[in-house]
């Protein structure tokens, strides 16, 4: 599977992507396990997905989306997730003494 998402910070800074796995992309953007946009910004809730079988399809629509103004991209946002929560939220259980900043654990 291929996945096209949209993801954002508590800024609402909009990021869009394409990951085989959604889920461990989005834990890699809730530890910033690498550096550049995303974690400079710390883009950590996934707001919008689709699902694809055929990789040349998603790469296609994440063109598309990465093109398009913010407006047009929160109007998609709005469609699927109109409160904004993130959607990940669920997937990740965060034990008691893992600390609020994963560069703590660096």
């Amino acid at each position: 599977m291929h996945y096209v998402y949209i993801a954002t910070n508590r800024s609402k800074t909009l990021y869009t992507g394409l990951a085989t796995s959604l889920e461990r992309r989005m834990w890699e953007h809730k530890t910033q396990q690498y550096e550049g946009f995303t974690s400079r910004y710390r883009i950590d809730r996934l707001v919008y997905y689709e699902v694809f079988t055929n990789r040349m399809t998603a790469v296609t629509r994440e063109k598309q989306i990465k093109g398009w103004s913010r407006l047009k991209k929160i109007a998609l946002i709005v469609s699927m997730n109109p409160e904004w929560k993130d959607l990940s939220a669920e997937w990740f259980v965060k034990h008691r003494y893992t600390p609020d900043d994963p560069k703590e654990n660096a």
